[in-house]
C-alpha cells in the first residue's frame, strides 16, 4: 500500500469528505493484527503483518526466501492519525537490499501543510525535503484502506477518498465492484471486490491496478489484496493468514 506500492509498490470525515454510498457506516475493529502471505510470480516472497490501535496504525514487511537472496526487504511504516483517520505523522524505515532510507511526513492541520523529509541512514545525509498544501483531514494509504472499511460500499457504488504520500495529494476513486468467492491458504470467504485507482500517475507516478476483496459482512475484512503491475514487478497477492485482536 504507499511503500508496497513503491517497492513492489494502499477516510474520512466520512460525510463531508467522501461522496460515498448511503449505506450506514460499519464499525471497524479498533485494535487488530492482520497477518498475510505476499505471492509474487506464484511464489512466497515474504510476509505482512497490519496492526490497528485506536489512535495509530503499523505495517511490517519481510521478504523471504528466494525473493531475499535476490533483493532483500525490511520495511517497518507508523502513522498516527486524529479522528476520523486524518494523519498527523508517518514514519517509513525502509531497508531494501543494500539501501536504508527513512521517510518521514508530518500534517500540519492547523497551517494544512504536509512537511516530507527522506534521509539516507547509510551516507547520514538529507535525499529530499518539501512541503505542500493539503485539506484539514487527509488520509495515508494505510488510513484510507482502513476507513475503506467502514463504508459498506455495494458492487456499483464509489467513493471518493482524500489521499497522500506526502509529496502528492489528490482524490482518488474506489469503486466497488463485483461478488466473488476467494479462496486463501487458510478460508475461504464471500467477498466484494474493489478496485483502489491509487497508482493513477497523480499520487504515484508507478502504473498498475490495484485490488482489495472485503468480506461481504459487517467486518469488512481484507482477506485478499493485489497489486497488478508492467514488467519487471508484475502481479503481488497479499492473502491473510491470520486474524487477531490485541
Amino acid at each position: 500500500m504507499w511503500f508496497f506500492v513503491g517497492t513492489i509498490a494502499l477516510v474520512p470525515m466520512y460525510a463531508a469528505q467522501i461522496a460515498a454510498s448511503r449505506n450506514p457506516v460499519l464499525t471497524v475493529p479498533t485494535t487488530e493484527r492482520l497477518t498475510y502471505n505476499i505471492e509474487w510470480r506464484l511464489i512466497h516472497a515474504g510476509t505482512a503483518v497490519v496492526d490497528t490501535l485506536k489512535n495509530s496504525a503499523r505495517v511490517k514487511l519481510d521478504s523471504a526466501g528466494l525473493v531475499s537472496t535476490l533483493f532483500k526487504i525490511d520495511d517497518a511504516y507508523v502513522v498516527t492519525y486524529e479522528e476520523p483517520y486524518c494523519a498527523t505523522s508517518t514514519t517509513l524505515d525502509s531497508q531494501e537490499g543494500k539501501r536504508h532510507h527513512e521517510t518521514r511526513v508530518t500534517f500540519d492541520r492547523v497551517r494544512n501543510r504536509a512537511v516530507y523529509t527522506e534521509r539516507d541512514v547509510v551516507k547520514n545525509t538529507m535525499m529530499h525535503s518539501s512541503e505542500i498544501a493539503i485539506p484539514g483531514c487527509v488520509h495515508d494509504v494505510l488510513g484510507a484502506l482502513i476507513s475503506l472499511r467502514g463504508l459498506a460500499l455495494n458492487p456499483g457504488q464509489s467513493a471518493q477518498m482524500l489521499v497522500t504520500d506526502g509529496r502528492r495529494a489528490a482524490s482518488v476513486k474506489v469503486e466497488a465492484q463485483e461478488r466473488e468467492e476467494i479462496k486463501t491458504p487458510t478460508a475461504a470467504y464471500k467477498t466484494i471486490r474493489c478496485e483502489t485507482f491509487l497508482m493513477n500517475g497523480i499520487v504515484y507516478n508507478r502504473k498498475g491496478r490495484v485490488f482489495i476483496w472485503l468480506t461481504d459482512d459487517a467486518r469488512r475484512l481484507p482477506v485478499q489484496i493485489q497489486l497488478r503491475m508492467q514488467f519487471p514487478v508484475g502481479t503481488v497477492t497479499l492473502h491473510l493468514l491470520k486474524e487477531e485482536h490485541l
